[in-house]
């Protein structure tokens, strides 16, 4: 079963240094997975379309990587957070999850108060709405984290 993350219907906002880095993470895993990585290619391909911002620019209800995201489960209420991080700092058991996975990848660049989509590499469909962000660094002046 293929992963895959919803990108094309929420208009997706990233910092420069975001997207720099991003591009780069992309690019090294098509590169080296080719089609095999399906998060990689919907990652490359939100990229190629998405508004970048200088991150003092940013706005504070923007995810971007580090930010620490206050999530809501739509079908039961359910509250959780999350940080966004990159794969080498993903640690999904302490709520450290990596850009590149489903639920990571389908949070980049959305906004408080969307609901992003995405599906597991078993098939299963997830969503949460985006409540609030908990951390943002460049909300909080740190623009090279």
């Amino acid at each position: 079963m293929q992963a895959t993350a919803s990108f094309t219907r929420l208009e997706r906002t990233l910092t420069q240094l975001d997207h720099a880095r991003l591009h780069k993470l992309a690019a090294h895993a098509l590169q080296t997975r080719g089609a095999a990585d399906p998060i990689a290619q919907a990652l490359e391909e939100m990229l190629d379309c998405s508004e970048v911002v200088a991150p003092q620019d940013a706005s504070p209800d923007l995810v971007t990587m580090n930010s620490r995201v206050e999530l809501e489960d739509p079908a039961n209420g359910e509250r959780y957070a999350i940080t966004l991080c990159y794969p080498r700092d993903a640690k999904p058991s302490e709520g450290e999850v990596s850009v590149m996975s489903p639920v990571g990848a389908s949070l980049l660049g959305a906004r408080v108060g969307q609901v992003v989509e995405w599906t597991t590499p078993a098939g299963v469909h997830g969503a949460a709405r985006v409540v609030a962000l908990q951390f943002q660094p460049e909300a909080a002046g740190e623009y090279l984290r």
